[in-house]
């Protein structure tokens, strides 16, 4: 019999998606499932993207250019230009998603058996994107104690070798929320200049940041023109994650010329969508305003829920629509899955994604969940009340 490759035995399963069939069967037997395990706002998408695809006369469904369109392009730098991040169309190549953008990044910047430095808890696709791309993700932890925020740089220093080529993180962070400072980027910044690798900043949050904090990117002011990298997408921005849209952002041309050889060998991102996204640049801020306040006013009962269970350890994000949660119980996985199979409040439970998949360490997050607060408030509040009893119970067993 044919064998199946050795990365794909080595790739990883979803810790947001794997428990899907286990949700799908409790609500086959009528059980209501609060999804709590994955990034999927449910804040309407503005009107002008979606208007944009249903008032359009295109008549041939063709071809755009690989790096996206021009007219959208110019519109994006724009964009980043009002964020004080001085690109250019020629700076940007548009993708099929966040995710196509990571990958056409590592393909550009490591070969294989090359090393990227990430902060982890992290992206568990990062782990995926990795084996995918032949590369070795080199962890360095940040804490649940600390909030996670930014290891000291000593430690990255000491992970530094000739297989390095980039640090990786994501700001404002999932699963964790945090949002890194001015001063954490710098110190980043001269890291990656003193040792000439690439800092890829995964941006997509960029607008979730709460407490009056500023969101600080990686081309804005610190002076990696030639070593920065940003990976973005509209989906969590415009709430348009089936649009599967983003970009490669950098000032470095050859990043770029690079990038742009693997965006022509799948062709072109889809019309349709960037039509959509385009238009959703039209947004006015009193959206994202509003969205602004709802997550905020989601975060801050999420937190003050969950810190009424005794044993619970949070951190609290700064930004994004996430937290990580470390629960008195002994393996998330199997709690995860019980909750799911085994347990139900009222036919009500909940979905949650465990955090050990978040982590590329072994026996990291085992006890840990991530938990999107993207329900409105009064199904959070009933989310943790469940999660509450099912812990009380889960711990009898």
């Amino acid at each position: 019999m044919p064998k199946i490759s050795k990365k794909g035995i080595k790739m990883p399963e979803s810790p947001i998606r794997k428990l899907v069939p286990y949700a799908e069967k409790a609500i086959k037997r009528g059980i209501e499932v609060f999804h709590l395990n994955i990034g999927q706002p449910d804040i309407k998408t503005p009107d002008c993207a979606l208007e944009a695809v249903k008032n359009n006369t295109i008549e041939v469904l063709s071809y755009t250019h690989s790096e996206g369109s021009e007219e959208y392009r110019e519109k994006i730098a724009n964009y980043y230009v009002n964020k004080n991040i001085n690109v250019t169309a020629e700076d940007i190549i548009v993708t099929t998603g966040g995710s196509e953008a990571l990958l056409f990044t590592l393909g550009s910047v490591t070969d294989f058996g090359d090393e990227i430095i990430i902060p982890e808890p992290f992206y568990a696709n990062y782990n995926g994107f990795s084996i995918f791309s032949g590369i070795k993700i080199i962890p360095i932890i940040s804490k649940i104690e600390n909030n996670f925020e930014l290891p000291p740089i000593e430690e990255f220093e000491k992970l530094i070798t000739p297989k390095t080529k980039a640090i990786l993180i994501c700001n404002p962070g999932n699963p964790t929320g945090y949002l890194y400072s001015k001063q954490e980027i710098e110190k980043l910044a001269a890291i990656v200049k003193k040792h000439d690798i690439f800092l890829i900043a995964d941006e997509v949050y960029r607008e979730f940041v709460y407490d009056n904090a500023q969101h600080q990117s990686v081309l804005s002011g610190f002076g990696l023109e030639n070593n920065a990298i940003i990976v973005d997408s509209v989906s969590k921005r415009y709430s348009m994650c089936g649009a599967r849209i983003g970009c490669i952002v950098s000032k470095n041309k050859e990043v770029i010329t690079t990038a742009l050889k693997f965006a022509q060998a799948r062709l072109s991102p889809p019309t349709f969508a960037q039509i959509a996204s385009e238009a959703a640049l039209e947004t006015p801020q009193s959206y994202f305003d509003e969205v602004i306040v709802e997550y905020k006013d989601r975060r801050d009962t999420l937190i003050n829920e969950l810190s009424k269970i005794e044993g619970v350890k949070i951190a609290k994000p700064k930004g994004a629509f996430y937290c990580v949660a470390e629960l008195p119980i002994d393996n998330a996985d199997s709690f995860a899955k019980w909750l799911l199979e085994d347990f139900s409040s009222n036919n009500q439970t909940v979905m949650v994604a465990p955090a050990a998949g978040f982590y590329s360490t072994d026996g990291y997050g085992t006890n840990q969940v991530r938990i999107a607060y993207v329900l409105k408030k009064e199904n959070l509040i009933r989310s943790v009340e469940i999660l509450k009893e099912a812990i009380q119970k889960y711990n009898t067993l």
